[in-house]
């Protein structure tokens, strides 16, 4: 059950990315935020909206590229807010984009020892972007980089 409310998007973005700065550090990682959207404030599940954050920015620390970048980024797009988390990381080849939603699909079985997780992250994250009548976008080149989006509505 969602609880839809006026939020701080800029603020949620920025306690996921702080609570993530020590994994971004081991794998050398800097994470780059920018709200280039004329405001703050979405319509949306708070805590929801914090946990696919935390995802996102989670994995793309995780598959980047040591040295690289992942950057969160909001844009303007009418009545909506576009937010986006991108890497320079391995990307993901596409036979996998189109299963990387599923639950406990894994891109790379061999690889996915060594980093850990339940393969359910972007099952919920599909999950919590439906439950706000929205889809969750991906486009990734192999070895160039993944970017996850969706769209939030701005809050009037």
């Amino acid at each position: 059950e969602l609880l839809i409310d006026k939020f701080n998007i800029t603020l949620v973005a920025q306690e996921a990315i702080d609570q993530l700065e020590m994994q971004a550090n081991d794998h050398d990682i800097s994470v780059i935020f920018s709200n280039e959207s004329s405001t703050d404030f979405v319509m949306g599940d708070r805590d929801k909206i914090q946990q696919v954050f935390m995802n996102l920015i989670s994995n793309s620390i995780k598959y980047g590229k040591s040295g690289g970048k992942t950057r969160v980024r909001f844009f303007d797009m009418d009545n909506n807010m576009m937010i986006e988390v991108a890497d320079n990381g391995i990307g993901i080849d596409e036979d996998s984009l189109g299963r990387l939603f599923e639950r406990f699909y894994r891109v790379d079985k061999n690889r996915s020892r060594d980093i850990g997780g339940t393969g359910l992250g972007l099952a919920i994250v599909k999950h919590i972007i439906e439950a706000h009548n929205q889809t969750i976008n991906v486009r990734s080149t192999k070895d160039v980089g993944s970017t996850f989006s969706f769209i939030l509505e701005k809050a009037k």
